[in-house]
């Protein structure tokens, strides 16, 4: 039982956290609760603190709008705190579309499914240039073009509110990342993740790789949706400082050798130079 709570223990802390998230916003919309309202792009904590998504702020920028005094406070506590915990943490521990993409990465895995994805290889890239394009067409249009068309939206509409084609966009991105292109939607096509992966890179908590512990059994990279970040493995001491490692701790519980863990960036740092 140990075992099996020590293999799943993130896995847990995160599906708690991202369903709670959702009943918070679900309660808001049904019962009036006052927790946690509003959505994804722009929420209310306790009816005092603002919370936006400093993406989707720049997308409006981009569009010309004119932010309010809330917003810009909402986008400065996010933005913190994603800078102190990792930016992609949001991705693994807040976005339902992860729960989709996931199912998916581990039904491909148990059925051994490899089609596509090897005769059309896609750059992990391609987030960072739909993330331009988003800014693009959003001042172009006077519009937040990504907000108008996303998956993680449509998802959050749907659940909440019970509108719009979000059951619909999550069977595509299921089916997509099942059969077509390993972990497609999140590793490689996102700008939203795109966009974390900029501002994970000079957060605080990482995972770090320990060497000597470290036996090359390759469970680590087998698991994890942005298996590049781990390069590090069998070869030397490092901690993960590519902002796209996710911070969902995968690597971490499937370890069986202690090889990886958290850790605060400042006290990595610290250690190697000898401070």
């Amino acid at each position: 039982m140990i075992t099996i709570w020590n293999n799943y223990r993130y896995l847990f802390f995160r599906r708690f956290t991202q369903i709670g998230l959702l009943i918070l916003y679900f309660g808001a919309n049904a019962w009036g609760w006052t927790i946690l309202m509003g959505n994804l792009s722009s929420s209310v904590f306790l009816k005092i603190v603002p919370l936006s998504d400093p993406y989707a702020a720049l997308q409006m920028l981009a569009a010309g709008a004119i932010m309010s005094v809330d917003i810009l406070l909402g986008v400065f506590i996010v933005a913190m705190f994603y800078l102190l915990i990792g930016g992609r943490a949001f991705c693994s521990w807040v976005c339902p579309v992860n729960i989709v993409t996931d199912a998916a990465a581990l039904l491909r895995r148990k059925l051994d499914i490899d089609l596509v994805s090897k005769k059309q290889p896609a750059s992990r890239n391609m987030r960072y240039w739909v993330l331009v394009l988003s800014l693009v067409i959003s001042f172009i249009m006077g519009i937040t073009a990504f907000e108008f068309i996303s998956p993680i939206s449509m998802l959050h509409r749907g659940i909440i509110f019970g509108l719009g084609f979000g059951w619909a966009a999550m069977l595509i991105i299921f089916l997509f990342d099942l059969f077509v292109l390993k972990n497609g939607w999140c590793g490689h096509i996102c700008p939203l993740g795109g966009f974390y992966s900029l501002v994970g890179k000079f957060s605080l908590i990482k995972v770090k790789h320990t060497a000597e512990n470290c036996t090359a059994c390759m469970r680590c990279k087998t698991v994890c949706p942005e298996h590049q970040v781990l390069y590090m493995i069998d070869k030397e001491s490092l901690p993960v400082l590519s902002g796209e490692c996710t911070n969902c701790a995968r690597c971490i519980e499937v370890c069986d050798d202690d090889a990886l863990s958290f850790s605060i960036r400042k006290l990595i740092n610290n250690k190697k130079t000898g401070e």
